[in-house]
């Protein structure tokens, strides 16, 4: 059952996944993984402290396969794959077999699947132990061994490590935990054929869970005042959170309008059939969403990306809307022969006419596949195609480009060949603006490698300077000493690359040099100056 949603994401999710270059916070963990541990480690304390533990694994990870665009995102791909069997194993616990398959089908055809499947930035693996996570602590709440604790403290603190934000999840396993302590487990994620464990006594429940924390809290508590210190210059970007950025979610976080409204009807639909079975799952969309937009009315935080760790969550409910799943407390007629119950004696209670469950058909009708039930089970993994279909054009415009809007691309690697074309010995190049966070000089050094001009302005690089931005020289005019030809890059598309060069480093190109040729790409222009 649940092999069947890993299989598909990583197939769809290896489809092209080369194919766009990287953008440019994909170049910022291309130049974090590929320093020394050393010189990474510095970086953090300047910039970049929360993604820190990624980038280390990345370090590693590179230091065996390489730096290709394959390469940098094979390992969110994985971590996609994973994260559908842990759904549909999540959705089979809450829901039911067949709302899981269908839950985990769903997630595999998501556009914003493949977008953050194909990305080398963090948030495939946070999904991932979002979703393990939470299975893990399912399983504790029913049988709560310290086995199963373990997990899911190891599973807490790996998604503390990878994704800050991500913790917010945790308000959802609070409001899960609290409940189980107060009416035992069966009030929120008992399985849906009614089958019941051993309830722990409520303190020993809530005390277990607070200890399965303290690993998260003692790796998580000197990164986040790290990355406090660093909000400001990490985030400026980032503007106040507003009404309207709600209800532009759904669209965002599944990197499609219509199917992001798509999953959420199917969400809402499935919220009521679920009833309090869609407790956790409709927590853990709704608490993660609303702490981060409350948040971001005071402080620059309010990133859709950051999220997106609750599509999952989102799919499950969609899961058991497509699955016909009977709201909690209902006893199936077709699950149970007639005359006696689940176990086999005599029954106590008389069944709802007509319901039914995944894996059944209506009463009077064969064992599931058969009948209405498989015309049910036909009719849902349609509705998972039409998903699919629908999701189409984003699918193909993500494998062009990741930047967004996909409509304004940064060309780096265009740019990138019209240096190496006419590239010269004793060739230097200079970037404007240097602190921009399109990262020109780091898509230029990405795709060039050896043949990289000399960079003839800096005086610090981004290595020596523990940061993702390079220091260039007070004095452009001197430094340009000795230089015949320059390979000038701007951000933007510029009619007049020289004009849009400010300071005294547009003044010492403009008095010293002349455009020789222009080439202008998407997002970026190549001007070649000469003496």
């Amino acid at each position: 059952m649940w092999v069947v949603p890993g299989l598909l994401t990583l197939a769809v999710t290896l489809v092209g996944i080369g194919h766009a270059q990287p953008w440019r916070d994909e170049l910022a963990t291309w130049s974090a993984a590929t320093r020394p541990l050393p010189d990474l480690v510095r970086l953090t304390r300047v910039i970049d402290a929360a993604t820190g533990p990624y980038y280390a694994l990345v370090h590693g990870w590179t230091a065996l396969v390489g730096t290709s665009p394959t390469a940098l995102r094979l390992p969110s791909a994985l971590a996609m794959a994973a994260a559908a069997a842990s759904t549909a194993r999540l959705g089979a616990r809450l829901a039911g077999d067949r709302a899981g398959l269908l839950a985990g089908l769903l997630f595999a055809v998501l556009p914003a699947t493949s977008r953050y499947g194909q990305e080398a930035r963090p948030y495939a693996l946070a999904t991932l132990f979002a979703v393990l996570a939470t299975l893990l602590l399912v399983d504790a709440l029913r049988r709560p061994t310290w086995r199963r604790w373990t997990g899911y403290a190891l599973a807490v603190a790996a998604l503390a490590l990878v994704h800050l934000i991500a913790l917010t999840l945790l308000a959802a396993h609070a409001v899960v935990v609290l409940l189980t302590a107060v009416r035992g487990p069966a009030a929120v994620v008992d399985p849906p054929d009614g089958s019941r464990e051993a309830p722990a006594p409520g303190r020993r429940v809530l005390a277990r869970w607070l200890l399965a924390l303290l690993p998260a809290v003692v790796l998580v508590t000197p990164l986040a005042l790290v990355a406090r210190g660093q909000r400001g210059r990490q985030l400026d970007w980032v503007d106040p959170a507003r009404l309207s950025d709600l209800a532009a979610l759904p669209g965002g976080l599944a990197q499609s309008g219509v199917v992001g409204g798509f999953l959420l009807a199917l969400a809402a639909l499935g919220a009521v059939r679920l009833g309090r079975r869609a407790l956790l799952p409709g927590a853990a969309v709704l608490l993660p969403v609303l702490l981060l937009f409350v948040a971001g009315t005071v402080v620059p935080l309010w990133v859709t990306r950051y999220l997106v760790f609750t599509v999952p969550f989102a799919c499950l409910l969609a899961g058991a809307a497509l699955a016909g799943t009977t709201p909690a407390g209902t006893t199936p007629v077709e699950a149970v022969p007639a005359g006696t119950t689940s176990t086999g004696t005599a029954p106590t209670r008389a069944a709802p006419t007509g319901t039914a469950v995944s894996g059944t058909g209506p009463a009077g009708t064969g064992p599931a596949g058969t009948g209405p039930a498989g015309a049910r089970l036909g009719a849902a993994l349609a509705l998972v195609a039409l998903a699919g279909l629908l999701g189409l054009p984003d699918q193909a415009a993500l494998r062009r480009t990741h930047e967004w809007p996909r409509s304004a691309p940064v060309d780096y690697a265009g740019a990138a060949r019209v240096i190496a074309a006419g590239e010269r010995p004793g060739d230097a190049i200079v970037y404007s603006p240097r602190d921009s966070w399109l990262f020109p000089d780091l898509g230029m050094a990405y795709h060039l490698g050896s043949r990289l001009p000399r960079d003839v302005l800096v005086v610090r690089d981004q290595r020596q300077d523990a940061n993702l931005w390079a220091t260039e020289c007070d004095d452009p005019a001197r430094c340009l000493t000795g230089v015949d030809r320059v390979w000038l890059v701007v951000t933007g598309r510029r009619a007049d690359p020289l004009a849009a060069v400010p300071g005294a480093k547009g003044a010492a190109l403009r008095d010293g040099f002349t455009v020789r040729r222009v080439w202008p790409r998407s997002g970026l222009t190549v001007a070649l100056l000469a003496r």
